[in-house]
């Protein structure tokens, strides 16, 4: 043991944590290099949590379009009941953001699959954790917006009809910000 005497002087015991000799320094279980950056049991973790994160982030998007174009389809439908079916697109376009997570959750999953011959690294984890965090949240505000333009253009289109195409042109729009998510995480 060394012993050190701080500023104070009080006296302070360390332990030697060095090696005595070479023989007894430790190497790692396999050489760090660029043909073999590290891995660690934790990196499918992270995988995972961008699978988890895609499903979860687009499901509540989805729903949240569904619920609030669905309030608002049904307090047309009392005053207009033949312009319900006509306002069910909005529900549709919140129902594909859904789809988009599963899609992207199903090949995050897939493409875990730590072997003996193919080692799943930290980079392979982040780069799912970022993938599923994208598609997530891009549907998560897709739904947002489609969920809150839905609502107002189905009531606006039951007091004018004229409306209708604005409307459709808005939602496709706001769903192609889901999409812009997807084709990033693939």
């Amino acid at each position: 043991m060394r012993v050190s005497r701080p500023q104070n002087g009080r006296m302070n015991q360390r332990r030697d944590r060095s090696p005595r000799n070479k023989s007894q320094a430790r190497t790692p279980s396999h050489p760090v290099s660029p043909t073999h950056p590290p891995t660690h049991q934790i990196a499918p973790f992270f995988g995972y949590l961008g699978a988890a994160s895609a499903i979860i982030f687009s499901c509540f998007g989805a729903a949240y379009g569904t619920a609030k174009s669905g309030v608002g389809i049904a307090a047309m439908g009392v005053m207009r009941p033949e312009l319900v079916m006509k306002s069910i697109i909005p529900v549709i376009f919140a129902g594909v953001l859904g789809i988009y997570g599963l899609i992207i959750a199903v090949v995050i999953s897939s493409g875990i699959n730590q072997t003996a011959e193919k080692a799943y690294y930290y980079f392979d984890g982040y780069a799912h954790f970022a993938s599923g965090i994208a598609c997530g949240f891009a549907a998560l505000g897709a739904g947002m917006c489609i969920g809150i333009v839905g609502d107002a253009g189905v009531r606006a289109n039951a007091q004018q009809p004229k409306l209708y195409v604005g409307m459709i042109l808005i939602l496709i729009f706001a769903e192609a910000l889901g999409l812009y998510g997807l084709i990033i995480s693939i």
